[in-house]
């Protein structure tokens, strides 16, 4: 497999705002209507790519005023015999977002690409292009492929530090030249408010760069939108982004802790207590900011298949939108669960049709580990697991039902990728160990905080007989990002053997667990 090296032969991502200049910056940063409109239009907020696969991807950008999107494409950065691309008029009505499906892109190769911003009323009038590149999947196996997951970003309070270099842990990320970023969830904190300055335990303070929007729980539409845009005040996330493909998918705190559908607020802190409501308002902001191909179709879905050629599919769960209400979980039936019955179906579809050697499941929450929601003061569960080492009750029905039809259907080389935790760990499920035993062995892989308080390693529920082979965590909780605990996982798909590697990684890119799986078999 070929490499890029990152930052990449090209000029640096051109445009970009100075996040590290000032602790505070004024929210006309993030308005367009504020800037003079006799200008040319400006790309401040870098470009992104999404959901690429052989012959196809998404080119994502923000203006600072209404703006036609135009995207050159060429095999070389001189971009000589360019093809261009004819994308959206950016307005209000999407914050000045704009997404382009660029199509019949050759396979396997590196991709070129800029963005230019062009007046509506005088296209000759355009602002500096901005410049990105990509690789498309390969049509051939032997290439192999490399990708890496995480997830929460932004969370607790530990925003942009300039004194830390801000989110560093991308540049970790970008020198592993993978071809894509799965994105595990938690995007933002849009219920974590982000102040100048929290002191930390040994006596030092860390600072952050605020913004309006992020000094309170997000609410309105353009308090959601402006969460999105807190991240991309960071330089090393913009670099990471116009060099790397993402495959992107949403938990709770995109909208509120824990949420679920139909759920009414009891946080004082927020004025709108319909979770339905935030939900809808948080749903349009993170489908502007991030290019999704299912967002733009009628159902607009989180939920999707992203094929990457013969090795590897990578099946994006969304356990937020159609789950029940959290409980104690313990109830003996639940054709709802988690995913919901639609998407259930459409999961085990996709699963019996896949060719790939590899079917990642990208979970946006783990299926062992006990994620406990006591918000509202009863013991109630977020995520799968409840704490009964028994048989399968509640959402851990449906999850039993998935696993029995991988088994029957003898479904080969399924892989559970998640974050949420905010720790790393590798589990084995086993059913010689489970009380549920009709499943074939998996591995589930977690990884993540990206730049958030770190927690201490959740309990594990024997129901599907998980065994903890690896985990990093600390004792205390909400660790700062300066107390370490950050995490990535790399994914390793060899060409010519088919061997899938697992590493989990701290901050800088240290290996902490390596673990090797072979192709071919049901379960793993």
């Amino acid at each position: 497999m070929s490499h890029r090296p990152f930052p990449g032969r090209r000029s640096v991502l051109r445009g970009s705002l100075a996040a590290s200049a000032a602790l505070t910056l004024p929210t006309a940063l993030g308005s367009a209507p504020a800037f003079a409109l006799s200008g040319r239009p400006k790309a401040g907020w870098g470009v992104q790519t999404g959901d690429v696969t052989c012959d196809s991807g998404l080119v994502w950008v923000r203006s600072d005023r209404p703006a036609r999107m135009i995207v050159e494409t060429s095999a070389t950065e001189s971009f000589r015999n360019a093809r261009r691309w004819h994308g959206p008029l950016l307005g209000a009505d999407t914050d000045f977002t704009g997404t382009t499906r660029l199509r019949g892109l050759p396979s396997g190769e590196q991709i070129h690409y800029r963005v230019l911003l062009a007046d509506p009323d005088d296209p000759r009038r355009t602002g500096e292009p901005v410049t990105g590149t990509f690789r498309t999947a390969s049509a051939r196996r032997r290439d192999g492929i490399r990708f890496l997951w995480s997830g929460d970003l932004a969370g607790q309070g530990w925003g942009i530090n300039p004194d830390f270099g801000g989110y560093t842990i991308y540049n970790a990320m970008g020198a592993l030249d993978p071809d894509f970023f799965l994105c595990s969830g938690d995007n933002i904190y849009a219920d974590g408010p982000i102040t100048s300055s929290v002191a930390l335990p040994d006596g030092s303070t860390w600072r952050n760069i605020t913004t309006q929007e992020k000094s309170k729980v997000a609410e309105t539409l353009a308090e959601f939108r402006g969460n999105f845009r807190y991240n991309l005040l960071d330089d090393n996330l913009k670099r990471f982004n116009a060099q790397v493909p993402s495959i992107v998918q949403w938990d709770d705190h995109e909208v509120t802790n824990n949420w679920y559908p139909g759920e009414i607020l009891g946080d004082a802190r927020y004025t709108e207590k319909s979770v339905d409501v935030l939900a809808s308002r948080a749903r349009q902001a993170f489908s502007e900011y991030f290019p999704i191909s299912t967002l733009r179709r009628p159902d607009s879905r989180v939920y999707r298949t992203v094929r990457h050629g013969p090795l590897l599919d990578v099946f994006v769960l969304d356990m937020r939108t159609y789950r029940n209400a959290n409980s104690t979980d313990d109830q003996t039936t639940d054709a709802q669960g988690i995913l919901g019955a639609e998407q259930l179906k459409w999961l085990k579809g996709e699963l019996s049709r896949s060719r790939a050697v590899w079917k990642v499941i990208a979970s946006d929450m783990p299926l062992g580990l006990v994620v406990p929601d006591t918000g509202d003061g009863k013991p109630n569960i977020e995520a799968v697991a409840q704490g009964d080492p028994g048989a399968p009750l509640g959402r851990e029905l449906q999850i039993a039902e998935l696993l029995r039809f991988i088994k029957h259907r003898r479904i080969t080389g399924t892989v559970w990728l998640t974050a949420d935790v905010h720790h790393t760990s590798a589990q084995h499920y086993q059913p010689s160990r489970a009380a549920f035993t009709d499943f074939e062995p998996f591995w589930e892989f977690v990884s993540g905080p990206l730049n958030a308080g770190a927690f201490p390693a959740s309990a594990l529920d024997n129901t599907f007989g998980p065994e903890r082979v690896f985990v990093k965590a600390p004792t205390a909780s909400n660790v700062s990002p300066a107390g370490g605990y950050q995490f990535f996982g790399e994914v390793d798909i060899d060409g010519h053997s088919g061997e899938l590697t697992v590493r989990l990684r701290e901050q800088d890119g240290t290996v902490l667990f390596t673990q090797v799986l072979q192709p071919g078999r049901v379960g793993q």
